[in-house]
């Protein structure tokens, strides 16, 4: 292995990574301050002093002042300043930084002349509430909708002022089906009658109403599918307008009949099988271009298969033993959500072909998970797109198995390794050389790694790698000033 060191094939970004790194010296944070080809890192350290600080305000470059006023750990009076800055941005940035400011704070930018900077205010829950009430009466009815959205346990005027807006979308956001934050609220009863004849906030009403038959068959001929999904979710719905919202052409309805506790078996069936037949190929995006009606239904078909792989039922949870053996993935991971289950029955579900039954069934039997099972599920684990979350989180696993998987012919498990902060040097060090950039990921903030090792992942083809490396804080202070004077700092 030769000894010279490449430069980073990602010099920006080893620089930004380098900006975050807790080890950087003062000065050497200076010299960040004319970094310019980043997102202004350096000023969301968590050790600027005031100087530094006021440093980054007379600069007056758009993102470094931005990720400033981000920076959650500023002293109170550079917050106060930079809330009276000309950018709207950083004014808005100010409020998503501004947990345990004070009132004055608050006040100074609720007239805000930016809209934005009210939305920010709107969705904080940093805000006192009689300054946040006031956004109720904003002339912009995008704030007053923000509001509705995520201030979910507002003061009932509040409320009822949101639910009663002039504006279409303050009232929806008021009265939904989905909201920023839980728990959802209930309208007050007497608003109910005019929330449901009102179409826009309908579907929210309708888990509120008095369901009579007329109102059940009024809302289930309503041809807004949220309307009719809501109202298949309702246990007091007559069985003969459940049979015919199994028939519903929408799959967003069919899915919650397949959920209720009274739907027959054999219209379940026929439910999950219509959902499962109807799911869009794995190229379905890539296809030629779909019509707008078309586009929508694949994707409505793709969400339904989605959502009916991932229900969670409390009345299965509630009695499971009938559904431990349900033909239902869903239905074998809600009986998993249960704490009574006997012996038995746990090690079936811990065994079971679902990786979501297995991974719930540790979860509620933590105190049957031994080593060889937790690695077993984190092994056979199959996350959804997007989670990062893995079953060895959870269950960590013993520092013997740790180092044996270090040599796995499975990538994903040889990135576990490195949890083993003791991990043999040379284990680290063919962990840094590994041909799955994931690994090397892993294994590039471990604190046993070799100084030449860590440098030479400075120079890795993948960018995530070398990030990771120019964060790590044995990273020797001459390659920090390489790296600086690479980057012309």
């Amino acid at each position: 292995m030769t000894d010279v060191i490449p430069p980073p094939v990602h010099l920006h970004a080893v620089v930004d990574a380098l900006a975050t790194n807790p080890a950087l010296p003062p000065e050497l944070v200076r010299r960040l301050f004319a970094y310019r080809k980043g997102h202004g890192s350096v000023a969301k350290r968590d050790d600027l002093t005031d100087d530094m600080a006021a440093e980054i305000i007379a600069l007056d470059d758009h993102w470094l002042t931005h990720s400033l006023a981000l920076n959650r750990d500023l002293p109170q009076a550079v917050r106060t300043t930079l809330s009276g800055h000309p950018d709207p941005a950083v004014r808005a940035a100010v409020v998503i930084g501004a947990e345990g400011s004070p009132r004055e704070l608050f006040e100074r930018l609720l007239d805000d002349p930016d809209l934005h900077v009210r939305e920010f205010l709107a969705e904080s829950a940093h805000v006192p509430p009689d300054l946040r009430a006031r956004l109720a009466a904003d002339p912009a009815p995008k704030v007053r909708a923000t509001l509705a959205r995520w201030w979910t346990q507002a003061p009932e005027p509040v409320r009822r002022l949101l639910l009663t807006d002039a504006d279409d979308a303050v009232r929806a956001s008021a009265c939904a089906t989905y909201y920023a934050r839980l728990p959802h609220p209930v309208p007050p009863a007497d608003l109910v009658p005019a929330l449901l004849e009102d179409p826009v906030t309908r579907a929210g009403a309708v888990r509120h109403c008095a369901l009579d038959s007329d109102t059940a068959r009024w809302l289930a001929e309503d041809p807004d599918e949220m309307v009719r999904s809501q109202l298949a979710e309702r246990p007091d719905l007559p069985p003969s307008l459940r049979d015919a919202l199994a028939e519903d052409p929408s799959p967003q309805v069919t899915v919650r009949v397949f959920a209720r506790q009274d739907t027959p078996e054999s219209t379940r069936a026929a439910i999950h099988a219509r959902i499962l037949s109807d799911v869009p190929p794995p190229d379905w995006l890539d296809l030629p271009a779909l019509d707008e009606d078309s586009l929508e239904q694949q994707i409505m078909r793709e969400m339904a298969f989605v959502e009916i792989r991932m229900l969670s039922l409390p009345w299965v949870t509630a009695d499971p033993l009938p559904y431990v053996d349900s033909p239902y993935a869903c239905f074998r991971a809600s009986a998993a959500m249960s704490d009574c289950l006997p012996a038995p029955v746990v090690a079936r579900l811990l065994d079971d072909e679902e990786s979501r039954v297995r991974t719930t069934m540790a979860q509620h039997a933590r105190d049957r998970v031994d080593p060889d099972t937790a690695e077993r599920i984190d092994r056979g684990f199959r996350p959804e797109k997007g989670m990062r979350w893995r079953p060895a989180d959870d269950f960590p696993l013993p520092a013997d198995a740790l180092r044996r998987l270090a040599t796995d012919p499975d990538p994903r498990m040889r990135q576990l390794a490195p949890r083993d902060l003791d991990l043999p040097v040379e284990l680290v060090r063919s962990l840094a050389a590994d041909p799955d950039p994931t690994v090397r990921r892993a294994i590039a903030t471990h604190p046993r790694l070799p100084t030449r090792d860590l440098t030479r992942l400075l120079a890795d083809p993948s960018e995530q790698v070398a990030r990771a490396a120019a964060g790590h804080p044995d990273l020797p202070r001459e390659q920090m000033e390489r790296l600086l004077d690479l980057a012309g700092l």
